[in-house]
């Protein structure tokens, strides 16, 4: 009687075990899907209402502060630094204010002037417009731009992309930057990806 109690309470611990095992599995493969995990390895981005699987090049990183939903690394080549990604969620849609600002983190050429050495365009998304600025040259940096404690760095001959994706009721921001030369080799797959959403 006593071997039956004894191997009784050893299954029942056992099956506690399996049990929270089976929820901790769960749980992470819920955490996994929220984050757009895929079996393949891919990242599927949420922007806003839409989504698109990001490419497996892009290092997907935990995003360095709070604002950011999403932030990936793409790495350099012949000792040029690693390009981001990052991706703000509720952000404000209107360009003709947002743009401005942006354009004033860059060191104009003598010579020339902000519009030089920029480039606005759109792209039409399923339900969404996306509005991008890209700038190539001398990029005053600051990790928390509206933080006045923030240290600014100088990065000469960065390009630097931003795209606001403007929906009815929200918009995300979308930053992509890096050394010029990085930036241009993964250039093509950002667009592709973005032109990708629905």
């Amino acid at each position: 009687m006593l071997h039956f109690i004894s191997l009784h309470c050893r299954m029942t611990g056992l099956i506690s075990v399996l049990v929270g095992i089976v929820s901790i599995t769960a749980s992470t493969s819920a955490r996994g899907q929220e984050r757009g995990a895929t079996s393949g390895g891919a990242v599927v981005v949420k922007v806003g209402k839409l989504s698109a699987p990001a490419p497996l090049e892009w290092k997907n990183e935990k995003p360095n502060n709070r604002l950011r939903s999403y932030q990936f690394r793409l790495l350099g080549e012949a000792g040029l630094a690693d390009a981001e990604i990052a991706i703000y969620p509720e952000s404000h849609p209107n360009p003709d204010v947002t743009f401005p600002r942006w354009q004033a983190q860059f060191i104009v050429p003598e010579g020339k002037t902000i519009d030089d050495i920029s480039r606005k365009g759109t792209w039409d998304l399923p339900g969404a417009k996306a509005h991008y600025l890209d700038i190539q040259g001398t990029w005053k940096y600051r990790e928390r731009p509206k933080d006045p404690t923030s240290k600014e760095m100088i990065l000469e001959n960065y390009r630097v992309i931003w795209v606001i994706v403007a929906e009815k009721e929200e918009a995300t921001h979308i930053r992509f930057s890096g050394p010029a030369a990085v930036v241009d080799r993964y250039y093509k797959g950002f667009e592709q990806w973005l032109k990708s959403l629905k």
